[in-house]
C-alpha cells in the first residue's frame, strides 16, 4: 500500500512541476505582451511545449498508477482527472493555433486558462484526488469517447474564446489597449481563427454528446432523461449551432460572432462547474 501511494506521488509531483511551468509560461506571454517584448514570447512557448509533456505524461502515470492500485482506468473519472485533461488540451490546442497562424499573443489567453485548471485542480480542498474505483454507471467503454471529445471541444471553445476576447480588444480604439493591438493580426484572421475553432467544437461536442446517450443508454436504459448536465450540453450547443447559423447563413462577422464565441464559452464553463452543484446523475463523477 505505502509503495502505491508512492506511486501516486509521482504523478502529483510530475502536475505540480506543469503547474508551475504552465504559471511561468502565462507569466512571459502576459510580459511580452505589456511590455510589447514579441521576443519573450519565445521562451513562453518552449515552456508551454514542455509542459504539455509533463501533463501528457502526468495522465499517463496517473493512468498507470491506477492499475498498480487494481482499479485500472483511464484517468477521467472524477473533478481533479478532468481538470487535469481540461488543461493539457488547452494547452496542446492553443500549440497548434500558434503554430499554423503564428500568433503568439493569444498564449496570453490560453496558457493562462491551463494554469487556472491544474492549481485549482491541486489546490482546491474541495476536489478529491485520490484514484477510486469506478462507480458502476462509469464502467464502461465509452468513458474515454464521451470525455475526450467533450473537452477537447471544450478546450477549441476556450482558446476560441480567447481569440474573440483579442478581437474586442482589437477594435477598441484607446491607447490602454494599443500595446495589445500592435502583436494582433487583422481583424478578419482572428475572426477566421476563431470560426474554426468553433466549427471543430462543435463536431466533437456534438460527438460526446452522441456518445453521451450511447453510453446512459447502456448504463440507465435510457438516452436522454433531462439531467442539469444534459440540459446545459444542450444549451451550449444551441448557442454554438445559432453562432454557426448566424455566421454562415445570416453573414455575421466580427463583434457579433465574438460575443457569442464568449457568451458560448460561459455556457460551457457552468456546464462543466456549474451543474455539479445541482443533484444529478453528473454530479457524482463532475465531468
Amino acid at each position: 500500500m505505502k509503495e502505491m501511494k508512492e506511486d501516486q506521488m509521482n504523478s502529483s509531483l510530475v502536475l505540480a512541476i506543469v503547474t508551475f511551468g504552465y504559471g511561468m509560461s502565462a507569466f512571459l506571454y502576459l510580459f511580452s505582451c505589456i511590455f510589447k517584448k514579441p521576443a519573450v514570447s519565445k521562451p513562453a512557448q518552449w515552456i508551454a511545449i514542455a509542459g504539455a509533456g509533463g501533463n501528457g505524461a502526468g495522465i499517463i502515470m496517473r493512468w498507470t498508477e491506477s492499475y498498480a492500485l487494481g482499479i485500472g482506468h483511464a484517468p477521467f473519472s472524477n473533478l481533479y482527472e478532468s481538470l487535469v485533461f481540461f488543461a493539457w488540451t488547452i494547452v496542446m490546442v492553443f500549440l497548434l493555433i500558434e503554430r499554423k497562424y503564428k500568433v503568439p499573443v493569444l498564449g496570453a489567453v490560453s496558457v493562462p486558462l491551463a494554469f487556472w485548471a491544474l492549481a485549482y485542480a491541486s489546490l482546491s480542498p474541495n476536489i478529491t484526488k485520490q484514484i477510486q474505483p469506478l462507480i458502476p454507471a462509469l464502467q464502461s467503454n465509452w468513458l474515454i469517447a464521451h470525455v475526450i471529445t467533450c473537452f477537447v471541444g471544450y478546450a477549441a471553445f476556450a482558446v476560441g474564446c480567447g481569440v474573440s476576447i483579442l478581437y474586442l480588444l482589437k477594435k477598441r480604439k484607446q491607447r490602454v489597449t494599443a500595446r495589445l493591438t500592435d502583436l494582433l493580426p487583422d481583424g478578419e484572421v482572428m475572426d477566421s481563427i476563431s470560426y474554426q475553432l468553433v466549427m471543430y467544437g462543435f463536431l466533437l461536442l456534438t460527438i460526446g454528446i452522441v456518445s453521451g446517450a450511447v453510453w446512459a443508454n447502456s448504463a440507465w436504459g435510457r438516452y436522454w432523461g433531462w439531467d442539469p448536465k444534459e440540459t446545459w450540453s444542450l444549451i451550449t450547443w444551441i448557442i454554438y449551432a445559432v453562432l454557426l447559423h448566424a455566421r454562415n447563413m445570416r453573414g455575421w462577422r466580427g463583434r457579433k460572432i465574438a460575443y457569442l464565441s464568449i457568451i458560448g464559452f460561459l455556457a460551457v464553463l457552468f456546464t462543466y462547474f456549474g451543474v455539479n452543484y445541482l443533484p444529478g446523475l453528473h454530479s457524482y463523477g463532475q465531468v
